[in-house]
């Protein structure tokens, strides 16, 4: 038998090895279908959740609408429970951490409150995630995982983050009322009772939210002044 010449199975060898980024490519491609379709099984969830509320909700349901096979769900979710989770961590959650990231006001606390919450209003009231918080509400007693899960996650957060901005208005004279950090849900009641009211009476009495938030916090904070 003839043995080919080192150079020539060296080069042969050389040859047969993927080029770079051959391997890198199918690879890549891959995550990036992966991905889309947990992204497709997490919207279709919430379709899915928002329709049928979170009991009657089944997995079959969501592989349906999104388009796969029901066993693909469970390369990314291992129940239903997770995939609820999962809609909370990328829908509501990145809302509230903007509490954490605002900046030390260089105005009155007021206005940094009155922005965070205006905008809290303008992203959740009439929207999926409006959606998603009245539906906790309704059956969180229903499944005290989930409500847990939610308190976690977004409630005791947001909690954290107007007890701090209580405390520095007092410390400012701002605020007057010192109990008031004592009971920090008081200053974001107006967003609680604005979702609840637009699913249940809007129909009936529209509800404006923004001014709402205003008359709320001229009580803790006192009237604007308008010269």
């Amino acid at each position: 038998m003839t043995r080919k010449p080192p150079k020539a199975a060296a080069a042969k060898a050389a040859s047969a090895r993927p080029k770079a980024g051959e391997e890198a490519a199918p690879i890549s491609n891959r995550a990036t279908r992966a991905a889309e379709r947990r992204d497709a099984i997490v919207a279709a969830a919430m379709e899915e959740f928002i329709t049928r509320g979170f009991a009657a909700t089944r997995l079959d349901d969501i592989a349906k609408r999104a388009g796969v096979a029901k066993g693909t769900i469970y390369l990314h979710f291992k129940d239903k429970e997770s995939m609820f989770e999962e809609l909370v961590r990328t829908v509501i959650v990145p809302v509230v951490v903007k509490l954490d990231a605002l900046p030390p006001p260089t105005g009155s606390v007021r206005d940094l409150i009155e922005t965070f919450a205006g905008n809290f209003l303008k992203e959740v009231i009439g929207t999926r995630r409006g959606d998603l918080v009245r539906l906790i509400v309704a059956e969180g007693p229903r499944f005290p995982a989930v409500a847990d899960f939610y308190y976690r996650e977004v409630v005791s957060r947001g909690i954290a983050g107007m007890r701090a901005l209580i405390e520095l208005g007092i410390a400012r004279g701002e605020i007057h009322q010192k109990n008031l950090a004592r009971y920090p849900q008081i200053l974001i009641a107006p967003a609680m009772i604005a979702v609840i009211w637009q699913s249940l009476f809007a129909r009936h009495a529209p509800l404006d939210a923004q001014d709402m938030l205003r008359v709320h916090l001229d009580l803790i904070f006192g009237e604007r002044r308008t010269t």
